[in-house]
């Protein structure tokens, strides 16, 4: 193992405008563009699309093209991970420029539909994906739509048929926005392209700023912005010039299985399958003509996709670990054990509270409010790994898929309340309204009151603690004026459809999960942090095939025992220490807690308690000031509170108050965005 340390501070087809073109299978990059009511173009379209390029010219830092006819019009920002060559230039152009399509992402299994494709008469020019993908669409329409397997959002233009088609993965591992100004829609990677379009008037959608507050992100369909719109995963719009945008599914995930309380499992080939279809999956994600690694926490399923990639491969896999400067978040120990086993190449960096000098390049990188702590850590390794590699794998999935997260744990332990008689959940009920606000903020006293709480609510009640940082009883008290009419409004309401797929509240919570929190909360931190730096993220987890197979397994199969993850433990157990195995799960966020009592806490102080922050009437006056105190003095934990109100305050400052361009780049912000705190 080599070893580094750093410590932070911080028919015939043609592509537009490219008669030379040749061959590249796959590229990820940013796109955007837009649809007329009319069939003509303005003059100054292509300025308009060069400036939504501009926008998320990380995304592709190498090769932009534009492309506009007939009252559309494409733009395309190029990262090539196969033949970085320029081969695989885009939009692409068929059967004399009637068909064009602009892609952002890979289809494994393109190779597979190409041989389908010849057969069916095709003829191609290239080995490109993208090439596969536009005959695909041109021959079955969006039924094409059902045989991919990848991770992909794409637009595709009909000029003959006068119809776009915009379309995003099953699980939403690649992102699209979408927004309809005046006449025209118009669609981006990130929200920035889209907010590029010049007649796009920038509002706050406060219904979607109170699910973040609930939630630490925005949930899909919403976005922070009024009138855009996020693209659910699994879901695509096809619309002619002047019609409005509906969203429609494609595909949905199998349903989860109950589990027969006299079923019997065999674990050992369970697992066996489960590791097979996890080492194909790894296999497919390693395929690149530049450096691939891997984020390594120390985690079981990182260190699993770690493990795997290492025996795969002829060459020492690149490895990538972000410690902490607070021992109870810092993971790099287990990080080490499985680079030194596999003989990685492993590079580490060490986060203090002066990350936090990057948050004004989180803020402009996300685009809306977004509080998952964990978005500082995965920023830096993303950081990190692009120096050393352009594609990285991660273990994102693992958890859903095979209940690795304490939650599901408690939801399973939490199984008697149901049987708990009806006059003893009122009397719990009584006795928890009964504590006086005035000591319910008391760690202890809290804790009691949540027990109560959880003996005298429904099942999806008592996830509310779990998920939820700004419960009703924190609603009433902070929001303001403008906030107000959504403090009854539950963002379980959300979670609400997936939580009552089954029985198992276990299941539920994770069923939720997959349609929720890692689309929307996981999936855009790392689809966010990763490309800011041109890295490309593959997760092999949510390989198709796999995500399929594990809905299928019961939760009694995946938690055998009562173990968390313990059918994907027994799935990889030979491959890694024993202590990994073993130890308890670590989230990977970052130490905000402490960080808010002490290094963070002039920072927050200084911003939340601004006039320029209470004018803004989202929050009732001395809220704020009320929360830090008592964190700061240990009286009550208010840090995710707190960092989700410092998160949208610089996000209201950077977004809505200035008159900053989206196609500036983060840097000849920072010194507008570093007064953000005066």
């Amino acid at each position: 193992m080599s070893f580094g340390t750093l410590r932070a501070r911080h028919g015939e087809c043609r592509y537009a405008h490219h008669p030379n073109g040749s061959d590249a299978a796959t590229t990820m990059c940013g796109i955007a563009g837009f649809l007329r009511a009319t069939s003509v173009n303005e003059p100054g379209d292509p300025g308009i699309l060069r400036a939504m390029a501009a926008a998320i010219r990380h995304r592709g830092p190498d090769d932009e093209d534009v492309w506009h006819a007939g009252g559309a019009g494409f733009a395309h920002r190029r990262l090539a991970v196969i033949d970085p060559a320029p081969h695989g230039r885009q939009p692409m152009l068929r059967g004399d420029g009637r068909w064009a399509i602009t892609f952002n992402g890979e289809i494994y299994n393109y190779k597979e539909l190409r041989r389908e494709l010849e057969g069916e008469g095709e003829r191609f020019q290239t080995q490109s994906d993208t090439e596969v993908l536009l005959a695909a669409l041109i021959r079955w329409g969006v039924q094409a739509l059902n045989r991919l397997n990848g991770m992909y959002a794409f637009a595709f233009w009909d000029s003959r048929d006068k119809r776009l088609l915009l379309a995003r993965d099953r699980i939403g591992k690649k992102p699209l926005y979408y927004a309809k100004v005046g006449d025209t829609l118009v669609f981006g990677s990130e929200i920035k392209a889209v907010l590029a379009w010049p007649d796009l008037e920038r509002r706050p959608n406060l219904e979607a700023i109170h699910h973040y507050l609930a939630l630490q992100y925005v949930p899909s369909p919403f976005t922070a912005f009024e009138g855009v719109e996020r693209l659910p995963p699994g879901s695509f719009v096809e619309i002619s010039p002047g019609e409005a945008p509906i969203a429609k599914r494609y595909w949905n995930l199998s349903a989860p299985v109950e589990t027969n309380p006299a079923a019997k499992f065999d674990v050992a080939a369970l697992a066996e399958e489960a590791r097979e279809l996890l080492e194909t999956s790894v296999r497919r994600r390693m395929v690149a003509d530049v450096p691939v690694g891997a984020f390594l926490s120390g985690g079981v399923d990182s260190s699993a996709v770690t493990a795997m990639m290492a025996i795969q491969s002829s060459r020492p896999v690149k490895t990538f670990s972000i410690g902490f400067d607070h021992a109870d978040y810092d993971e790099r120990k287990y990080a080490r054990m499985v680079a030194e086993r596999y003989g990685t190449d492993h590079y580490e960096e060490v986060v203090d509270a002066d990350a936090s000098e990057i948050l004004p390049d989180l803020v402009w990188h996300y685009g809306e409010p977004f509080a998952d702590s964990s978005a500082l850590p995965t920023f830096h390794v993303s950081r990190l790994a692009r120096q050393h590699v352009t594609v990285a794998l991660s273990g994102d999935g693992g958890d859903e898929f095979f209940l690795g997260y304490q939650r599901y744990g408690a939801c399973a332990n939490m199984a008697w309340i149901d049987h708990v008689p009806g006059f003893a959940r009122e009397a719990a009920k009584w006795t928890a309204n009964a504590i006086p606000a005035a000591l319910a903020g008391r760690r202890y006293i809290r804790g009691a009151r949540r027990l109560l709480q959880y003996v005298s609510s429904t099942g999806l009640q008592r996830y509310e603690p779990m998920m939820m940082y700004f419960q009703q009883d924190d609603r009433l008290a902070a929001y303001g004026e403008l906030l107000q009419p959504y403090a009854a409004v539950s963002s379980l309401n959300i979670l609400q459809p997936y939580f009552q797929a089954s029985s198992d509240m276990a299941v539920g919570a994770a069923w939720a999960d997959i349609h929720t929190y890692l689309p929307d909360d996981l999936l855009v931190k790392v689809d966010v942090a990763s490309m800011a730096f041109g890295l490309e993220c593959r997760a092999p987890f949510l390989d198709v095939e796999l995500m399929e197979w594990a809905s299928r397994v019961p939760a009694a199969a995946k938690m055998p025992g009562g173990v968390l993850k313990g059918l994907l433990k027994k799935a990889v157990e030979p491959l890694l220490p024993a202590e990994i195995i073993n130890r308890p799960k670590l989230g990977f966020g970052a130490p905000i807690e402490p960080w808010l009592k002490r290094d963070l806490f002039e920072l927050a102080e200084g911003v939340l308690t601004d006039s320029r922050t209470e004018n803004r009437k989202l929050f009732r006056p001395g809220y704020a000031a009320t929360l830090l105190r008592e964190h700061r003095d240990g009286i009550r934990l208010n840090h995710t509170r707190i960092w989700a109100m410092l998160i949208l305050e610089f996000w209201f400052r950077t977004w809505i108050d200035p008159p900053l361009s989206p196609t500036a780049a983060p840097s000849k912000q920072n010194q507008q965005l570093s007064k953000l705190s005066c």
